[in-house]
């Protein structure tokens, strides 16, 4: 496989992040203006542009930086030695520039200011409850697929994230970056800032969950030490 340097590897991670929550807040917004007050018909739009992007943004980028967007999961392959720490905090900041610039990018194509507060409040035990168990899954189908199925990362990855929207309370950020990004939109996608130190906490620590269960369960497989059964004798005549 071909290895590119870190600048490149940070310009994907930071490009990568920045389409995503381009996408998400974009989407967001003119999923509202056109579902006229229906918020399952808007959420419905949103999920949908979210689940493409990441396919198409996994398979361009992915053979790059390894496609994380997401700090939670840059910090997963950090601790399994896959990237160094320096690595780390070049990826993160990448991620998180490029999540605030797709932001802005967002409402400049909608015509909004460039940065907003968000008004939107996501608070409570099962918000955070939620992006546990978001970001959990969301390490547990790339730990998953990496190990047994790899050419399905994009699809499974987005295909988990769709079903996140609907099955989660919080509606499936499981992105620290994306978090602050929602933060300053006062959109459909949007999280008040003061909410998402609770988010980051709970992605943080479901990844932190996931990768630890999935050390062990994708650990080496034993051989079987049982013996073959016999083959029965044929009767005697």
């Amino acid at each position: 496989m071909t290895s590119f340097d870190l600048p490149r590897r940070a310009v994907a991670e930071c490009l990568g992040t920045w389409l995503l929550v381009a996408t998400i807040v974009g989407s967001g917004i003119m999923a509202e203006r056109l579902a006229g007050g229906n918020a399952a018909v808007a959420l419905l739009g949103n999920t949908v542009a979210t689940g493409a992007i990441l396919v198409v943004l996994i398979a361009i980028l992915g053979p790059i930086s390894g496609a994380h967007f997401n700090p939670a999961v840059s910090l997963i392959f950090t601790m399994a030695g896959e990237l160094p720490a320096a690595s780390l905090l070049v990826y993160v900041v990448a991620q998180v520039a490029g999540g605030i610039g797709g932001t802005v990018t967002a409402h400049l194509m909608f015509d909004l200011p460039l940065l907003q507060l968000s008004q939107h409040a996501r608070e409570g035990g099962g918000q955070v409850l939620s992006e546990v168990v978001a970001s959990f899954g969301l390490i547990a189908v790339i730990l998953g697929c990496r190990r047994f199925r790899p050419t399905l990362v994009p699809g499974a990855v987005a295909l988990y994230v769709v079903a996140g929207y609907w099955f989660t309370a919080s509606t499936c950020f499981a992105n620290p970056a994306v978090a602050i990004a929602r933060s300053l939109t006062d959109s459909f996608a949007g999280i008040r800032p003061v909410d998402v130190p609770w988010f980051v906490g709970a992605e943080i620590a479901g990844a932190i969950l996931g990768a630890l269960l999935f050390r062990w369960l994708l650990g080496e497989a034993r051989e079987s030490v049982e013996a073959p059964a016999a083959t029965p004798k044929r009767l005697a005549k």
